[in-house]
């Protein structure tokens, strides 16, 4: 059993995983002005929650999309485990060709996302990460990453969901307070129900349109899966057939450490 990091720009998570099962997945603030320690402090608390001692652990593997607080992390999990934590990056064999103009620039979270996807799923595939940003990633049939895309929201920044809700919050009083959950209805009655249809049955259809669009390039039908913290509200909306997998890139992330031990 491994201990596993994925650095996001708003959540980090963390979770315990071997090639049995998942044994927790867990979500904390992503704080740049946190010390090694106060990470530290995090990280145990986690694992005391879960009754998880480290010296069940034979190692640990960071990826992440915040480089100032990376190495950070990385040092706040080895002073938990006492041993040296592997940070996905340059160097780090994966066993996937990345068919990119430049592979070093894709982010680690896809990398592991189609390392977890590869190990489970049929190519082709379709990969949703739904997170602060959401993104996508594209495995032909020969498990090659083709490429993908980050999906725009209402922010000139790469926003996901959630940040889209906080940009239709944050200038209007009224409409504050709005928690993503499912609309009693497609058609709202009212300014919250309008908002909660909106934002859900939006991102719905976006998910629909980009698989289709996705699907038409490849030539063939695909496997979509969809995985990060926003995924479960909106992929029951989807028109199309996409498997959640909240695991999906723990699941990478040790098959990449297994590799690489």
């Amino acid at each position: 059993m491994i201990l596993a990091i994925d650095i996001g720009n708003t959540n980090i998570v963390v979770g315990c995983i071997d090639e049995q099962k998942t044994y927790f997945i867990e979500r904390v603030s992503t704080d740049r002005s946190k010390t090694e320690l106060e990470y530290a402090i995090v990280i145990k608390n986690v694992l005391d929650i879960f009754k998880m001692s480290p010296k069940e652990l034979e190692g640990g593997i960071v990826c992440s999309v915040v480089p100032q607080i990376t190495q950070i992390v990385k040092l706040a999990a080895e002073k938990i485990l006492k041993k040296e934590v592997m940070v996905l990056g340059p160097g780090i064999k994966t066993g996937m060709n990345i068919l990119m103009d430049n592979p070093a620039q894709v982010g680690s979270d896809l990398i592991a996302d189609a390392v977890g996807a590869i190990r489970e799923y049929k190519p082709p595939m379709i990969i949703f990460d739904m997170g602060t940003a959401t993104t996508v990633c594209v495995v032909d049939r020969k498990k090659n990453y083709i490429g993908g895309m980050i999906l725009p929201g209402i922010r000139v920044i790469l926003p996901g969901v959630r940040t889209s809700l906080d940009a239709l919050t944050a200038r209007a009083a009224q409409l504050s307070g709005i928690y993503l959950e499912a609309p009693k209805r497609v058609i709202g009655k009212n300014t919250i129900e309008c908002m909660k249809s909106g934002i859900v049955y939006s991102n719905a259809a976006l998910i629909d349109g980009v698989i289709l669009r996705m699907e038409e390039e490849l030539g063939e039908k695909a496997t979509v899966i969809a995985t990060g913290g926003l995924a479960k509200s909106i992929v029951p909306y989807c028109k199309e057939d996409v498997i959640l997998d909240d695991d999906l890139l723990l699941k990478g992330l040790l098959w990449v450490y297994k590799k690489n031990s």
